[in-house]
């Protein structure tokens, strides 16, 4: 499986780096993971809806020029489906199964993603309703390909 996760911003973090790193080599025996960066679009604090609209597109632009046609897209996002790590490993598995080896996880910036990249997407996933930060997301998200994997292998880790 070819699996590419997309991110707006760049991390700076070294003990996220150093996380990420670790579960991109731990994946390594499983599938072949691209870790994709786009520039965050520089804005003030306070923007009117209309303002932030305008920086998700300018970052959806970036993002979707990342995913090709034939790529499964899932976009983390709030109002997606919450699943459990067995269920997340089902999925996987079949799309897997069926064909759909190439797969893109899309994480937004802080003020979320456009509706064209929602558009774009397959299927919406949502880790929780709270709002966590983008590049924590990421680490969070390779444990849980990681995690999928080692049960869809019968393999220990997971409990």
């Amino acid at each position: 499986m070819n699996i590419t996760i997309v991110t707006v911003g760049k991390l700076k973090e070294k003990y996220l780096k150093m996380g990420i790193e670790e579960f991109v080599k731990r994946l390594g025996p499983y599938a072949k993971v691209n870790l994709v960066e786009v520039a965050d679009e520089k804005a003030p604090e306070s923007l009117s809806e209309a303002d932030m609209d305008i920086v998700k597109k300018k970052e959806a632009e970036r993002i979707l020029a990342k995913i090709g046609a034939d790529v499964y897209v899932i976009a983390l996002a709030i109002e997606g489906k919450m699943k459990t790590s067995e269920e997340l490993a089902e999925d996987l598995e079949s799309l897997m199964t069926y064909g759909r080896s190439k797969v893109a996880f899309v994480i937004g910036g802080s003020l979320g993603l456009h509706d064209s990249v929602m558009k774009r997407a397959d299927e919406y996933l949502s880790f929780s309703k709270m709002t966590f930060p983008h590049q924590m997301m990421k680490l969070i998200l390779l444990e849980q390909i990681y995690r999928a994997f080692r049960i869809m292998k019968g393999e220990p880790y997971h409990k």
